[in-house]
């Protein structure tokens, strides 16, 4: 068929089409070179919908992505049921590990069933271990394995067919081992294998697992293994040297003492010295105090912290006085009040002056932190009772003060010399403590009442006042004291653990339209009294906690906050609205294990059990494996780890930014 039109009507034809052209609206062009790509993977709506069933532990809406036609899909869905942890997901996480085609999805099948700690799965997990196509599934296979074995089938991990020399297996088998290990769950041939796996010739990774899994297993004695432990103490890496010093503490010999006292004067890597001091013993204190003595004065403020905890835990046949003029010459208030401590736990006839030096000191400091630690070191001194007691209820004091009195008046009830003729008036004292409505207070008081070895209970019979004052807490924001003050009302009354009220995800569902704003890996700079710290965020990993994280941020909510708690070698904390690590938000997130490790400069979210997380979070001086898939890494440090290692109680947030 053919057409044909004239010249006028075909001029008429392409006016209209010109008038139409100018009238409609434009469409705007999606080659690939103009298109606009997400700021990251929520862009999507399958991950959206999987990432929500994630956060309301909705593992029959999970399981169905595990046969997805998509394998990105598939792996959501194996990660997300990481975070659930439901054993109903392990017959549909297993097939994954010998039909899936895909190395990722095979991996993250295996930490979701790590994490699920399933002992039904181990003779599966470790049957896969020898056809794992690459060292990092072998890793995962045999993480996940040590994850799950029992005391019977760790034979399947320290003994098994892949227990071989060759490095390939290696690192799998170590950071399995430390698993297992982790949870006291070890053998003779298990431990044997574990120092055979820090030789030179192993990969660092190895070594490094094998560090772990000696220093952190409870309850082993490595007093066999000194010579192999002693050679890794100069490993090149730092984290293999720490590790091997905290294992020296397990070694139950003379010799080891100036082995770690060296560590302790020489090593270039503070962490290290650190690792070293905590591990000497009372038995080591002669011959290695004057390197405590030395370690007080160190350039890093972890090392003479750490050294004053020495002498707090081990020192023994010296006189109080002689602690209460090494604190005098000591300028950091940390270290200075923890010598006062042990100079009154050591006291000996001066006890009366070094007390009235610590009330003096008290009464002159303006920090409150060194308040409250001076108040800590007045625990080791019953007669100082009555004066803690006083400084704990003074009114309009800040909250720090008084969690810290607490604290003390509770060490000094446990002292063996507390005197009897004064424990009906302790009495009274967490009476009052209870009654007074301070979260930390009251979970401090409530602790001591459910301590068998007190016998509170003969004193306060009665629960009644615990009940009505559980009956004000507001949940989930007061979670920790409501948690403290059941345990004491069902010891009281002689009842099971009444379970703990986790907040659901409707109550705070994820905000996936401010979760699609913000970047992948977006700059935040926290600036601190000590100097700038710039992480990364990690929406991608943990879409819940970095929405709350950038909220709270642009709320001005972490401006002026301070580091309440530094752990020399482990964490620096803060982000507490109260200043004392008892402070949260009206709102509970869900935990959200991703398949991410604490290493060093690892952000993640603090919190007092599963999906219990809220405003608080801690940054890692040094890596932390026993941490992993048990808190929500969020974050990455990225710049300013030097900063990070320099950090005390104390030091102040002055601002949270968000930046490019």
């Amino acid at each position: 068929m053919t057409y044909s039109v004239s010249l006028r009507a075909f001029l008429a034809l392409s006016c209209a089409a010109t008038l139409l052209a100018a009238c409609a609206p434009a469409i705007p062009k999606t080659s690939a070179a103009t298109a606009v790509p997400p700021l990251n993977q929520f862009a999507d709506a399958t991950l959206r919908l999987i990432g929500t069933a994630q956060d309301e532990r909705n593992t029959t809406a999970l399981l169905p992505y595990l046969a997805h036609p998509e394998s990105r899909y598939r792996q959501a869905a194996a990660l997300a049921l990481a975070s659930v942890q439901d054993k109903a997901a392990t017959a549909a996480l297993l097939p994954l590990l010998g039909q899936e085609q895909k190395d990722a999805v095979r991996r993250a099948a295996a930490y979701a069933l790590g994490q699920t700690g399933d002992s039904t799965a181990a003779e599966t997990l470790a049957g896969h271990i020898m056809t794992a196509t690459t060292p990092q599934l072998r890793r995962y296979l045999s993480e996940a394995l040590g994850r799950c074995v029992t005391q019977k089938s760790l034979r399947l991990l320290a003994q098994g067919t892949f227990s071989r020399t060759d490095t390939v297996f290696s690192t799998g088998q170590a950071w399995g081992l430390f698993r297992a290990g982790s949870r006291g769950i070890t053998s003779e041939a298990a431990v044997a294998r574990a120092v055979a796996l820090l030789a030179t010739r192993q990969p660092v990774a190895a070594r490094q697992g094998a560090a772990f899994t000696l220093a952190r297993t409870p309850r082993l004695d490595l007093t066999a293994y000194q010579a192999a432990l002693v050679a890794a103490t100069s490993d090149a890496d730092p984290t293999v040297r720490a590790m091997s010093a905290s294992a020296l503490g397990k070694v139950k010999t003379p010799s080891v003492a100036p082995v770690l006292a060296s560590l302790a004067r020489r090593d270039a890597d503070h962490r290290v010295r650190v690792s070293a001091l905590r591990a000497m013993n009372a038995g080591m204190y002669a011959p290695v105090k004057e390197t405590a003595w030395q370690a007080l004065t160190d350039p890093s403020s972890q090392v003479a912290v750490t050294a004053a905890e020495f002498f707090l835990t081990h020192a023994a046949g010296e006189p109080g006085i002689l602690f209460l003029e090494k604190a005098n010459r000591i300028n950091s208030w940390r270290v200075r009040s923890t010598l006062l401590a042990a100079a009154l736990k050591l006291a000996g006839p001066e006890r009366n002056a070094i007390r009235t030096a610590v009330q003096q000191r008290y009464s002159a400091a303006t920090d409150p932190y060194e308040k409250g630690y001076l108040l800590k070191a007045l625990g080791e001194d019953p007669a100082a009772y009555e004066f803690v007691e006083q400084a704990t209820f003074a009114s309009g004091q800040p909250l720090v003060v008084g969690s810290y009195g607490m604290e003390a008046l509770v060490a000094m009830r446990r002292r063996p010399g507390f005197p009897e003729a004064q424990q009906a008036a302790f009495a009274l004292t967490l009476r009052r403590a209870i009654a007074g409505g301070d979260v930390t207070v009251m979970g401090t008081a409530a602790e001591a009442l459910r301590d068998p070895q007190l016998n509170m209970r003969r004193l306060l019979p009665n629960p009644d006042f615990l009940v009505a004052a559980r009956d004000k807490l507001v949940l989930p924001r007061d979670l920790e004291a409501w948690q403290s003050l059941q345990q004491t009302i069902d010891y009281m009354q002689q009842k099971p653990a009444a379970p703990v009220p986790v907040a659901k995800a409707a109550s705070h569902p994820i905000n996936w339209e401010l979760v699609q704003t913000i970047p992948d890996r977006q700059r935040v700079l926290v600036r601190t009294t000590q100097g700038d710290v710039t992480m990364v965020l990690l929406v991608n990993d943990a879409p819940g906690s970095v929405a709350s994280f950038v909220e709270l941020v642009r709320q001005g909510f972490y401006d002026g906050r301070f580091f309440h708690r530094v752990v020399p070698n482990f964490v620096a904390q803060g982000g507490c609205p109260r200043g004392d690590g008892s402070g949260s938000t009206d709102y509970n997130l869900r935990s959200e294990f991703s398949d991410l490790r604490y290493g060093e400069g690892a952000v993640g979210l603090a919190s007092s059990g599963k999906d219990t997380e809220s405003c608080q979070w801690f940054i890692t001086h040094a890596p932390t494996p026993h941490l992993d898939g048990r808190y929500t890494i969020f974050a990455q440090v990225v710049q300013g780890m030097d900063v990070v290692q320099r950090l005390d109680i104390g030091d102040k947030i002055m601002r949270v930014e968000l930046v490019r």
